[in-house]
């Protein structure tokens, strides 16, 4: 399995922006399809981003499509969220999470075999 480390998050006025990213160590970065997740307190972890395992292709959940894009650099093994717009609602942890199936197929959490710890992201009004 591959490890994964996220770093960034922070608090952020509504209407800001924020990038977070993960980097990923032991096995081969380039074999994984790559996502990124978030989750409430007392809530399911909820699907946000996937981007392929060459960085060519991604989709996102409509909650976040045009606010939120997902990028990866293979040679830093490191993906990237950046959010612009946030909101309150999108306060919570996020996640970064890696899929041995490299394409787009799959936004469930159990589609990933690794995850990161998270990191907290806090939006004010």
């Amino acid at each position: 399995q591959i490890d994964l480390q996220e770093s960034g998050g922070g608090t952020v006025q509504a209407g800001g922006s924020l990038k977070i990213s993960c980097e990923g160590s032991g096995r081969p970065f380039s074999n994984y399809a790559l996502g990124w997740f978030r989750q409430e307190p007392g809530k399911g972890r909820e699907f946000l981003a996937r981007i392929t395992w060459s960085g060519d292709s991604a989709r996102y959940a409509d909650s976040v499509r045009g606010r939120f894009t997902i990028s990866r650099d293979n040679s830093k093994r490191m993906v990237y969220l950046e959010m612009k717009n946030l909101k309150p609602e999108d306060t919570a942890v996020y996640y970064c999470a890696a899929d041995g199936a490299g394409g787009l197929i799959g936004t469930r959490w159990t589609d990933f075999l690794s995850w990161g710890q998270g990191t907290q992201v806090t939006v004010s009004s």
